[in-house]
């Protein structure tokens, strides 16, 4: 994980010194749809892509266009471009070019926009062999509107050697961005990988790109991506991978483990980081039953050379985003780290909480904003929009500073927003690209901003409820914490209406009860009275709307 030893390494370098250029191409958002029918959900979209365009990742692919298929905004298989649009068009691209699919035959040009009224930059185009004559003339229609146009062998070990020199010709002619080969059903191993490649390299004009698509039935995805890319060659060379090896059957070429090895021994700088993150936020919760893949554990575990407890030690802990977690990972020294050690890991996580992030300036900063105004915090209970009435009025009178936990109410517009939670990140990540710069948002230091840092970020360890029976991460708590530690002395209430069955997002949802233990929703609410009972000494709690807890 680490790389070639010094001299291999410095022997591969030289060797690389005269390839073409290598780049990364994510297909998370349309190979990955097929373990979940596309449905990522719009958040989860937005998410995903935003991850991957901070990751610096070259090429992202955003789904298929199928004219079959109804626009829906929380798939990734759109009808048309116009439908991209929709879905993506508000969101930065930065250096990244943005992708679609068509698998031939199932979106005409008439769904098809020139590429300059289009979010896209390319179209990839699959096609099975007996199509190849009709997909390259279709190829050439696409460049003609002005798209980047890849033709993707589907299933290229069916090809014979004749076959390849009949695509090979037809390619001349149509002169594409780049042709790749899919290896559809897994089935590829290095020698075949090399023929197809020496093929297509040697015959190909040399403007055409050359790329590789893997899929992992026989576990080869990655040492097949590393055999592609220590071909020499002059030639631009494309590498697929999805997040966590997303997709159907077996899955495909991991991305974060590609990405990891082009840092290590091709001088990239993709942002692992970042993938970790949307493992965790974005794409864990499709892994469920798990149908496809490795472990983020066990990769968590191998690309740090450390014992595989460790991970699930700091996972259990729900104090740490995964981007801390491989930060950590990463101080561990010598012999301990195949030697698992608890206490020298609770050494290690004690001295890291204390110096994860320095947010004195912050903490100063939020002190002077609030001031002597008075703040409104809003919770998610129904009340807000039951009571709206009220808290408009309170709103118009008192000119509060409102604060939203989690969330972005649909009938109250906040000044800013707390944010203690990675996963209802996500769930706003939408509205706060349309929203840009309209809120100020508070985080704490266990959730990782998908690109660039957060207006305000306090400490994690610093405002969690340390107290005798405290449940971990109840977001109200949290807040709480917060308020306290940068001096509010009073603050008032609303949606803060309490926790039952049938409205379970307001303070933990299912999954977190589950972690927690917590079986009935009675002891949630019995730890959160307690705490605002004990809260209130120091900070005054105003009740505005209608809630279970009394003061």
């Amino acid at each position: 994980t680490q790389g070639y030893s010094s001299a291999a390494s410095d022997v591969y370098k030289r060797q690389i010194s005269y390839m073409g250029e290598i780049k990364l191409l994510d297909c998370t958002l349309r190979d990955g749809g097929y373990v979940n029918d596309w449905k990522f959900g719009h958040n989860n979209m937005v998410s995903i892509f935003e991850r991957l365009v901070d990751a610096n990742v070259d090429y992202i692919e955003i789904g298929f266009l199928d004219e079959r298929r109804p626009f829906d905004i929380n798939r990734s298989i759109m009808p048309d471009t116009d439908c991209v649009q929709k879905i993506f068009g508000n969101l930065d691209r930065k250096n990244s070019l943005i992708v679609g699919m068509i698998d031939y035959g199932t979106c005409s040009l008439a769904h098809i926009k020139p590429c300059e009224e289009s979010y896209l930059d390319a179209i990839r185009v699959i096609f099975k062999k007996h199509l190849r004559n009709e997909a390259m003339s279709f190829c050439a229609e696409l460049k003609k509107l002005g798209y980047k146009v890849f033709a993707q062998l589907v299933s290229v070990t069916s090809y014979t050697d004749d076959e390849m020199m009949d695509l090979i010709r037809l390619a001349n002619e149509v002169k594409p961005y780049a042709v790749s080969m899919v290896d559809t059903y897994g089935l590829m191993h290095q020698n075949n990988l090399k023929h197809y490649f020496d093929l297509l390299d040697q015959y190909l004009l040399p403007e055409i790109g050359l790329g590789y698509h893997a899929h992992n039935n026989f576990q080869m995805g990655y040492a097949n991506c590393i055999t592609m890319m220590s071909q020499v060659t002059d030639r631009l060379l494309l590498v697929d991978g999805t997040i966590y090896g997303m997709g159907k059957s077996a899955g495909n070429a991991p991305i974060e483990l590609i990405a990891m090895y082009m840092n290590s021994n091709l001088g990239k700088n993709y942002d692992i980081s970042q993938f970790l993150e949307a493992i965790d936020a974005n794409i864990t919760s499709f892994y469920t039953p798990a149908t496809w893949g490795y472990n983020m554990f066990f990769y968590l575990a191998a690309s740090n050379d450390c014992h595989p407890t460790y991970v699930s030690d700091l996972m259990k802990k729900k104090t740490l985003s995964v981007k801390q977690i491989n930060e950590l990972l990463g101080r561990l020294q010598g012999d301990k780290k195949l030697l698992y050690d608890k206490k020298y890991m609770e050494q290690l996580y004690l001295e890291y909480q204390e110096n994860d992030i320095d947010d004195t300036l912050d903490v100063q900063a939020l002190k002077e904003l609030f001031g002597s105004r008075k703040l409104l915090l809003l919770g998610t209970g129904d009340s807000v929009t039951e009571q709206e009435e009220l808290l408009k009025n309170f709103i118009n009178e008192n000119n509060p500073i409102v604060i939203s936990m989690n969330y972005i109410p649909d009938n109250i517009s906040p000044d800013m927003i707390f944010l203690s939670n990675s996963k209802k990140y996500v769930q706003i990540a939408s509205k706060l690209s349309r929203h840009q710069g309209e809120y100020k948002i508070i985080a704490t230091s266990n959730v990782t901003k998908t690109s660039g840092a957060f207006d305000y970020t306090v400490r994690y360890k610093d405002v969690l409820d340390t107290e005798e029976n405290a449940i971990p991460d109840v977001a109200f708590a949290v807040l709480l914490k917060t308020m306290e530690k940068v001096g509010v002395k009073e603050v008032y209430l609303a949606g803060i209406d309490g926790f039952n069955e049938t409205h379970n997002g307001i303070y933990l949802d299912d999954e977190e009860r589950c972690d927690y233990g917590i079986k009935h929703t009675d002891e949630l609410n019995e730890y959160v009275n307690q705490m605002m009972q004990r809260m209130n000494k120091t900070i005054k709690m105003n009740l505005l709307t209608k809630s279970i807890y009394t003061l």
